[in-house]
């Protein structure tokens, strides 16, 4: 026997659960923020964390507090309608899900983890050997101990891989002599957690293609460091640069490195044993002369003392730049990463008041809003399902894109 007609309600709240269950990269991002936004294009700023440094002896020494601050945009709006018809809302709700709300929250759940995927480039660290497929531990191991190194909490840590890379760690877990992880990936394709990252696949990761770096670039002058407080909102600077081939494209996301600047433990300030890395967070055209300047937008930004130190020292005029990746080359940007590295907000939009038909559901820092109306010339049913939200990568240093070993 066919139940009662379908209520908004019941439809709504399918939706949400179908929308949920369809997010990989969505899942696994804060997603808290929610009650600070009201309507579409408003910003909230986000306090970030004050540090301080340890001082010897018993003589008090007073720190200045440099309180820096990001922004949250709400600036993304997206639905999907269908059309049915009026027979249909005696269906069953499952029969109804699958028929409907299942595909149309499959394409909405895509639509928000493409544009979470894409914030891999506000993320400078970049671990492996690009080109170079996940599949072995040792692989996937290199992206924990970065985060290790630059003592990021470990909880709530989490890995979304391409399905290339996923199904790579799989096939190299189904020859690991421990029983549930190995018949887990051998019957399931299922990844579950791995050395402290709970692992998703998710077809959406993007894919970056390099920026054309010829030449032989280097720093443009030495001292270029600047304090936390000229870079509090933004956490970027300037870098001079020359020694490039002649106007050529440099991408944002494009990643690298400066000779004899070493990236430091961000809690006891020690220098490391690697290269910091750096990020370019805007597209730039090279300098149509090779002696020319170039000035890029990096981050983070080069400070060398204090806090909020993040290099061991201020690269040297005249230090090699060096690029990871070959130019022109596309690599999926996989990722590794704490929850708090990423945010998605989403936020209820406002239910017509000439509408009859409506819901709007909210759970867990997901919202959603549908509205039916009747088409009376063609005599169908239609239903409109929205969301508005907005993405970022609010704590990148929380974060490393990786990719497997040569």
């Amino acid at each position: 026997m066919v139940q009662s007609l379908l209520t908004p309600t019941i439809i709504a709240k399918e939706a949400l659960m179908q929308l949920e269950n369809n997010l990989a990269m969505g899942k696994c991002v804060h997603r808290d923020y929610r009650k600070e936004f009201v309507k579409i294009g408003e910003s909230v700023s986000i306090r970030k964390p004050v540090k301080f440094e340890a001082s010897d002896g018993v003589t008090l020494v007073n720190q200045d507090v440099e309180e820096a601050s990001t922004s949250i945009t709400i600036d993304k709006r997206k639905h999907v309608a269908w059309k049915f018809t009026s027979a249909d809302m005696t269906l069953k709700i499952d029969e109804y899900s699958e028929r409907y709300i299942k595909p149309a929250m499959i394409t909405l759940a895509n639509t928000v983890d493409q544009d979470l995927c894409g914030l891999y480039a506000n993320v400078w660290n970049w671990v492996g050997t690009p080109g170079q497929t996940v599949n072995s531990f040792a692989d996937l191991a290199q992206a924990p101990e970065r985060l290790d190194e630059l003592a990021v909490p470990q909880d709530m840590r989490y890995a979304v891989l391409s399905p290339k890379d996923h199904w790579g760690m799989v096939s190299n877990l189904t020859g690991l002599y421990i029983e549930r992880a190995a018949n887990d990936a051998y019957r399931k394709g299922s990844l579950g957690n791995v050395g402290g990252l709970d692992m998703y696949m998710d077809q959406n990761i993007r894919r970056h293609t390099v920026g054309a770096h010829g030449g032989t670039p280097l720093v443009d002058g030495a001292s270029q460091n600047v304090t936390y407080n000229a870079s509090l909102t933004n956490y970027q600077q300037t870098l001079v640069t020359d020694g490039w081939t002649a106007s050529q494209d440099l991408k944002a996301g494009d990643v690298f490195t400066i000779d004899g600047v070493f990236a430091v433990n961000p809690v006891s300030r020690e220098t490391l044993d690697f290269l910091q890395q750096f990020v370019v967070v805007a597209d730039v055209t090279t300098n149509a002369s090779a002696a020319a300047d170039t000035n890029l937008t990096i981050s983070p930004p080069i400070i060398t003392s204090g806090p909020y130190q993040t290099v061991s020292a201020a690269p040297a005029n005249n230090a090699p730049i060096n690029y990871l990746g070959t130019a022109g080359t596309v690599y999926p940007q996989n990722l590794v990463f704490q929850k708090n590295a990423f945010a998605l907000v989403t936020v209820p939009i406002e239910l017509p008041d000439s509408a009859g038909w409506k819901s709007r559901q909210t759970h867990k820092g997901i919202s959603i809003r549908l509205v039916k109306d009747y088409d009376i010339t063609n005599d169908v049913e239609q239903i409109r399902c929205d969301i508005m939200y907005g993405v970022k990568a609010i704590y990148p240093e929380l974060a490393a894109r990786t990719s497997g070993a040569a």
